[in-house]
């Protein structure tokens, strides 16, 4: 069973409402409207009821029964007020009632992310015609980060031979160059982004240089990286600093990291910086032919998941699935 399939055994039936801001785009109203369908998701679609229709009329389907739509400039007074209240008191004296009036009126994404927050829906799907920031700074400032999280993360599962090879890839999406501290939460994430896949996760905390073969900066951080996440996860299979091929290669990692668990075997790979991993995940889909899934968003109290603005239907339709699939994460 491949790894979509396998998600999809976990959440169907359980009603999980995903909330999709774009409601004008027609990619996401056919991936919710699937979801609905295949019984995976209970879909809330946000926008007019004249864009959703013409979406859907467009594409010959009906609305199915599970999924709705709400218009947020429509939304009924009193549950509005009661969603601005609780705006307000989050944001603690930054935004004004109305300036929150404003914002949940005409800007769909904090209108997603509050019912999110305030429990009238499980989590959200958006990206598909916004840039990232749009998506992930609603989230940030409403939903927040877990305790002991100091901020998100952005994963990849990278696939191939119909998932006979799949491995994590973190950060690639979100920050730009993470501290020591930063790197190790984002292992400790990512190894509850493995577990959602059913992979067994061995971390490699890669560098240029493998158990002291170069001395710079950047490796002493990666060194202090490992260290911490071994501390916050004592029980989880963490080494570094590690060269690529010695954490994938069981030759390469017997010679250059003898003894290690992980070198040689590694699945889940944290990468130094944004740079690098985003370079390391598009060498391996462009040149290494597998499927990558992703952005997953790590580290925050309720999944939120951000679309690439070039996703297909289909693209929504599977980070749906997995960000479903998210909120059944301890």
């Amino acid at each position: 069973m491949d790894l979509i399939e396998n998600l999809k055994q976990k959440i169907k039936g359980k009603g999980i409402k995903v909330v999709f801001p774009e409601g004008s785009d027609e990619r996401i109203v056919k991936a919710a409207c699937r979801l609905a369908q295949d019984g995976l998701a209970d879909p809330i679609i946000l926008g007019t009821e004249a864009e959703v229709n013409a979406v859907l009329n467009a594409s010959q389907i009906t609305l199915p029964s599970n999924a709705e739509v709400i218009d947020p400039k429509t939304y009924p007074d009193d549950q509005f007020d009661e969603m601005l209240n609780a705006f307000v008191e989050r944001r603690k004296g930054k935004n004004t009632p109305d300036e929150g009036r404003e914002w949940l009126r005409n800007v769909n994404n904090y209108f997603g992310i509050m019912l999110v927050y305030m429990h009238k829906a499980d989590c959200m799907v958006s990206g598909a015609i916004s840039p990232t920031g749009d998506t992930v700074r609603p989230a940030l400032q409403i939903i927040k980060t877990k305790p002991g999280v100091s901020r998100t993360s952005g994963s990849f599962i990278m696939t191939r031979n119909d998932g006979k090879e799949t491995y994590v890839f973190a950060d690639c999406a979100i920050n730009i160059n993470p501290s020591a501290e930063e790197l190790a939460e984002i292992a400790v994430e990512s190894i509850k982004t493995a577990r959602l896949f059913d992979i067994d996760p061995k971390v490699a905390m890669l560098s240029f240089s493998t158990k002291g073969s170069a001395h710079s900066m950047e490796v002493a951080k990666v060194m202090e990286a490992t260290q911490i996440a071994q501390k916050k996860a004592p029980n989880e299979m963490i080494d570094g600093e590690l060269q690529f091929d010695a954490a994938l290669i069981p030759s390469v990692g017997a010679s250059k990291a003898p003894g290690s668990e992980v070198a040689g075997q590694a699945n889940v790979f944290v990468f130094p910086d944004l740079q690098s991993g985003n370079i390391g995940y598009k060498i391996a889909q462009r040149l290494g032919n597998f499927t990558a899934i992703g952005p997953i968003l790590q580290g925050l109290n309720q999944p939120v998941s951000d679309l690439s603005r070039g996703a297909s239907e289909d693209d929504a339709y599977q980070v749906g699935i997995i960000t479903a699939a998210q909120t059944l994460m301890e």
